[in-house]
C-alpha cells in the first residue's frame, strides 16, 4: 500500500468498518473514516492515532438522508484523489419498517441507495485517481427484488429488506464493473463473513459465527492485495469467487434497478 493512497471507508466506527480502519491505519495510507455519530467518530480517531502511520480524517454523515450523502460526496470531492472507496456502512434486520428522510424503506435507502449515490458522485475523482478500486460490502443473504414493491409498502419483512438491499448492491457492482472496464478502476463486492460479532448481528439476536478477523482479512484483500490487481466485476464469498443470486446476472433486472436508482436519487445513470 502506497503512503500516497487515500482510502475512504463508510461505517467505520463499528464492526467490520472499525476493524478495517484498525488494520489499515499502520500501513501509511490517508484514511478517511465515515461515521454518523460525532462522538464515536472522534473516539475512533483518538484510538487509532497512536497506531497510524498516515493521516486520519473523519467525515460525518447520516446515510439515511440522501442530502447528507450528497454533502459527504461534496466534501470528499475536495480530496486530491481517492484510490479506494469501501462502501461498508449498512443496517441489519432488527426493528420494523422504517423510512429514510426521503420516505424510502430505510434498509434499501442506507444499504443500497446511499452507496449508489455516493459512488456515482465520487466516480469522476476515482477515475482520475486510477488505478483505483471500489469495494462494496454485500452479503450472502440475497433475495430477488420485487420491482412492484421495492420499498416494501404492501408487505414488509426485515429479512427481505436486508437481503434485497444486498443483492441490489451486487447488481450495482456488476454494472459499475462493465462501465469501468479498461479504465484502471475496478469494482468488486463480497460477503465478508457469516454473522460476524458486530453490533448489527447482536441487535438481531443472532449468535456470531465467523470471526471478525476473517471478514477483515477478506475485505482488506480486495482493498490492497496484488492478488486481485485488475480483477473486476466479481462477487466473493470471503476470499473465494462465488455466484450471487441469479437476478444479479439478469440484464433486464439490472436495467430496471438502474432506472429506479436514477429516479430515487435524482442522478444520471445509464439507461
Amino acid at each position: 500500500m502506497s503512503e500516497r493512497q487515500t482510502i475512504v471507508i463508510t461505517g467505520a466506527t463499528d464492526g467490520l468498518g472499525k476493524g478495517l480502519a484498525t488494520e489499515l491505519a499502520p500501513r501509511g495510507a490517508r484514511l478517511i473514516l465515515h461515521g454518523r455519530n460525532e462522538e464515536k467518530s472522534q473516539a475512533l480517531i483518538e484510538e487509532l492515532g497512536p497506531k497510524a502511520s498516515g493521516e486520519l480524517v473523519w467525515r460525518l454523515a447520516d446515510l439515511s438522508s440522501l442530502d447528507e450523502v450528497r454533502n459527504l460526496a461534496e466534501a470528499l470531492l475536495e480530496e486530491d484523489r481517492i484510490d479506494v472507496l469501501v462502501n461498508n456502512a449498512g443496517i441489519g434486520t432488527a426493528g420494523g419498517r422504517r423510512e429514510s428522510a426521503e420516505g424510502y424503506e430505510l434498509t434499501f435507502a442506507v444499504n443500497y441507495l446511499a452507496p449508489f449515490l455516493l459512488t456515482r458522485d465520487l466516480l469522476p475523482l476515482i477515475q482520475r485517481s486510477a488505478p483505483a478500486r471500489i469495494v462494496n460490502v454485500s452479503s450472502a443473504g440475497q433475495a430477488p427484488i420485487d420491482f412492484d414493491d421495492v420499498i416494501l409498502e404492501s408487505s414488509y419483512s426485515g429479512t427481505q429488506a436486508y437481503c434485497q438491499s444486498k443483492l441490489a448492491l451486487v447488481m450495482f457492482t456488476f454494472d459499475l464493473a462493465e462501465e469501468l472496464e479498461g479504465s484502471g478502476v475496478t469494482a468488486n463486492c463480497l460477503h465478508p463473513g457469516t454473522y460476524m460479532p458486530t453490533n448489527m448481528v447482536r441487535a438481531a439476536g443472532i449468535e456470531p459465527a465467523t470471526p471478525l478477523e476473517e471478514g477483515i482479512a477478506a475485505t482488506v484483500r480486495l482493498i490492497d492485495s496484488d492478488e486481485v490487481e485488475g480483477v473486476n466485476g466479481h462477487y466473493f464469498d470471503g476470499v473465494r469467487e462465488s455466484a450471487p443470486h441469479p437476478q444479479a446476472e439478469d440484464p433486464e433486472a439490472r436495467r430496471r434497478l438502474r432506472v429506479l436508482s436514477q429516479e430515487l436519487t435524482g442522478i444520471q445513470a445509464r439507461a
